[in-house]
């Protein structure tokens, strides 16, 4: 527990109070102000003791939370409480160096935590200065230097992207460019983000296809038998159809309590679905939970903002091979290096996605689960290696918010949510590869899974809730969620045409060490970006204090185009 600085130690009566607060409800007398695990003595070879928790430099979402429900009590002086967790290790052979270092990195995630060598007296560290932005020598050495930089970054590019950038910046602008613009057209221009081939031409057998595939789905639509029902479909986060006529009860005030009056509006049937495979293949609990709160997102990031309602789920791996429970058609099969077995990705996955809809309130209502592995006759290999986390969502959208309004000269551009962590970095190139080649680059596929905050994910969708059900007063005029490429990719998104002149240091950050390129470019969950008119920055303002959700305002329309 860290206090503000320059604050009196607790009282008496405080301290008993923080004690109640942490205390198991149950087992009030199991908290103790001292370990309960001794450390080994120096010579004992078979025994460490081991302590794991929050990078220093990190506040964590379950911190922010304790400290509001500190802060609620009247603890006004507490500024920080994380919890680590302390293990008690023996093993029957001698804990070598190389031993002690696997089991600690089994034990925690490096991403968020780190081991403490020591019992903590504080929460400052030495942390290193954040990383300076790298100018990337295109002019100098040409197209060698953007395939270094896609080899140490897992930019993912193809032979056309590293001909195409080399002729952008040597040719046509005449400047090298940053490591920074590297890794932002690296996730805005991926497959994941731009679905190139989706929509590219398709050549079968040397003969060019008159349709793409888009537009082969799109072509659904239409038709004598097609009912002409559609709303929203292809152009935003989520697709709409044309619903009823109904009164719903809403409240008076958005920023404080009041009376609940029925209104009377057209309200449209939402249905958003996407998958979240790459993430769940590398680590399946926090992949599959940050991929239904993105579907959540896409949800109430529809039109001007929209409600959400339940949830599906679905899973597809490779064959389980449950020990003890074998079956006589799934046979062994080498697995990619950088991805969960299927049995860990059926389990855990689904033990992500339940644990994210439960915080956040969304109820799942069907799902299904499938495994499938063969080598054929001519010894090809058919199988989910990559799985599919499939995540689906119903929701509903008033017709007067189902439509976004154009960004205008002078609007600010929002981020509402949570604060940006070094998490999800990459994850749009990294999950445009069919997935398990480049097993040297392993840490950078962990590098670009997220890490879910659905408590979090609930005060903002409780701030999007509040302006959609304010009806044509709705103070937001667009809204994107945030997925991969982060700030690079929905800033720019939200501002086309006509260009922000925006200032990456104003985004909310957890940790003071991150640099330019991520702040700019990590995928952080729970996060959303807004235009919003100039009038209306202290209404939302008002509305994002009442739900305890913070906001940030980095910058306004210009209309360059820059």
């Amino acid at each position: 527990v860290a206090l503000e600085d320059g604050a009196p130690a607790l009282s008496a009566g405080d301290a008993s109070k923080l004690r109640w607060l942490v205390a198991e409800t149950f087992e009030q007398d199991k908290t103790s102000c001292s370990p309960g695990l001794a450390a080994p003595a120096a010579s004992d070879a078979h025994t460490m003791l081991l302590e794991v928790g929050p990078r220093l430099t990190f506040a964590t979402a379950w911190s922010s939370n304790a400290v509001a429900i500190c802060q609620s009590a009247g603890l006004r002086s507490v500024a920080r409480v994380e919890m680590s967790r302390r293990y008690l290790i023996s093993t029957a052979e001698p804990l070598t160096p190389a031993l002690r270092a696997a089991v600690s990195a089994a034990l925690h995630d490096r991403m968020t935590e780190q081991v403490y060598p020591e019992p903590l007296q504080s929460f400052s560290s030495e942390a290193p200065a954040a990383a300076a932005t790298r100018t990337i020598p295109l002019m100098a050495e040409g197209r060698a230097a953007l395939e270094r930089l896609d080899k140490e970054m897992g930019l993912g590019f193809d032979e056309a992207d590293l001909d195409y950038y080399t002729n952008l910046f040597v040719d046509k602008l005449g400047r090298d460019p940053t490591d920074v613009e590297c890794f932002d057209m690296a996730q805005s221009n991926s497959e994941h983000s731009r679905h190139w081939f989706f929509g590219g031409k398709m050549v079968i057998d040397g003969v060019e296809q008159p349709q793409t595939l888009f537009k082969m789905v799109k072509e659904t639509l239409k038709g004598d038998k097609v009912v002409d029902n559609s709303v929203i479909a292809f152009h935003d986060n989520s697709s709409a159809i044309t619903g009823f006529g109904v009164s719903p009860l809403r409240p008076s005030s958005a920023t404080g309590p009041s009376e609940y009056k029925q209104t009377a509006e057209l309200s449209h049937l939402l249905l958003t679905a996407e998958t979240h495979n790459f993430p769940t293949g590398v680590a399946p609990f926090p992949g599959a939970e940050t991929g239904t709160g993105g579907r959540l997102r896409d949800t109430h990031a529809t039109g001007r903002g929209s409600l959400v309602g339940a949830g599906v789920s679905a899973y597809c791996t490779g064959n389980l091979r449950i020990p003890g429970f074998e079956q006589p058609w799934e046979d062994e099969a080498p697995l990619a290096p950088n991805l969960a077995t299927p049995l860990d990705i059926m389990v855990s996955a689904s033990n992500g996605a339940s644990d994210y809809g439960n915080k956040f309130g969304e109820p799942v209502l069907a799902g299904f689960a499938r495994t499938f592995g063969m080598e054929l006759d001519n010894g090809e290999r058919r199988e989910w290696l990559k799985p599919i986390m499939f995540s689906a969502g119903l929701g509903q959208i008033p017709d007067v918010q189902s439509k976004k309004g154009d960004p205008e000269v002078g609007m600010w551009v929002v981020k509402v949510g949570g604060p940006a962590y070094r998490i999800g970095l990459g994850g749009g190139a990294a999950s445009s590869k069919a997935g398990g080649e480049d097993a040297d680059l392993a840490a950078l596929d962990f590098d670009a899974v997220q890490r879910g905050d659905a408590e979090m994910e609930n005060k903002m969708n409780r701030v999007i809730r509040a302006c959609v059900e304010m009806g044509e007063s709705n103070p937001i005029v667009s809204i994107h969620d945030q997925g991969a490429g982060g700030n690079g990719n929905v800033c720019k998104e939200i501002v086309e045409p006509l260009g922000a002149k925006l200032q990456a240091r104003s985004i909310n950050s957890g940790d003071a060490t991150l640099s330019i390129l991520e702040l700019w470019g990590a995928e952080y969950q729970e996060n959303s970006c807004l235009l919003l008119r100039p009038e209306s920055r202290p209404l939302f303002e008002a509305i994002c204090a009442r739900e305890s959700c913070p906001s940030a305002f980095l910058g306004q329309v210009t209309g360059d185009g820059m």
